[in-house]
């Protein structure tokens, strides 16, 4: 079967290995409660609302994989969506690609997405789908930038910085996942760039280093990321407002 007429097989992977530190002390990040429910469970499902995601890899800390597969078990998601769970690793660059790793054969293309954007829309997921689909190789949602953007000499923490540069506002963008993917792209580029240090935290920037053209589909401001005290407080807003219009 030639790769014109092998039918599209789209999973996702949702990398939730990460401490989360920047939220304090406590539970990892992605299993920090919103709304009565940890995140992680908010972002699985996110990606099961897709209709075209047949596949959900949950990529855990590696001590405690059973206790997410338990807590998943216990929610309500739809019975059309697989889920599995695997345990990460050390890496954001290695967590994926052991959830990559779990990928059935008969996958194509793959969402990337991160646990802690917890509300991203439906349709957002569905436009970075239908672009891989069409037969972009990796494509990301994006927005344009409110603030101007300032390139910096950068110093100490709370020292005064000198600007160097003044980038063009209206040729940048502010990216969010889900990120997708051709599967053999991203494999490929696994499998070239070694894992230094921290590793790779953004998966379309390792395909853009094998000289790879990335997309931008535009991205939707409630998929924002919840990194911050604050950004816990948006979350909740927007989480009742959807429940109070019955849109969640």
């Amino acid at each position: 079967m030639s790769d014109e007429t092998r039918p599209h097989r789209t999973a996702a992977v949702i990398p939730a290995a990460g401490r989360g530190v920047r939220l304090g002390p406590g539970a990892p990040k992605a299993l920090r409660v919103l709304g009565g429910t940890p995140m992680l469970v908010h972002a699985v499902r996110a990606m099961a609302r897709s209709r075209a995601i047949s596949l959900v890899v949950v990529v855990a800390p590696s001590d405690g994989a059973d206790e997410v597969r338990l807590l998943l078990a216990e929610q309500s998601l739809p019975e059309r969506t697989e889920i599995l769970v695997v345990p990460g690793g050390e890496t954001r660059q290695q967590s994926v690609r052991a959830g990559l790793d779990a990928l059935p054969q008969d996958v194509t293309s793959v969402l990337v997405h991160d646990a802690a954007r917890p509300l991203v829309p439906v349709d957002t997921v569905d436009a970075v789908i239908e672009a891989v689909r069409d037969g972009a190789p990796a494509v990301v949602p994006g927005l344009p930038l409110a603030d101007t953007v300032k390139e910096v000499e950068p110093g100490k923490p709370g020292e005064p910085e000198p600007v160097v540069a003044t980038p063009e506002r209206a040729r940048l963008r502010a990216v969010q996942t889900p990120q997708g993917f051709d599967l053999a792209t991203l494999v490929r580029a696994h499998t070239a760039l070694a894992v230094d240090g921290e590793g790779a935290t953004d998966d379309a920037g390792m395909v853009e280093r094998l000289g790879i053209t990335v997309t931008v589909v535009p991205g939707h401001e409630e998929a924002f990321k919840v990194t911050r005290p604050l950004d816990m407080v948006l979350a909740e807003a927007v989480l009742a407002r959807r429940r109070a219009t019955d849109a969640y």
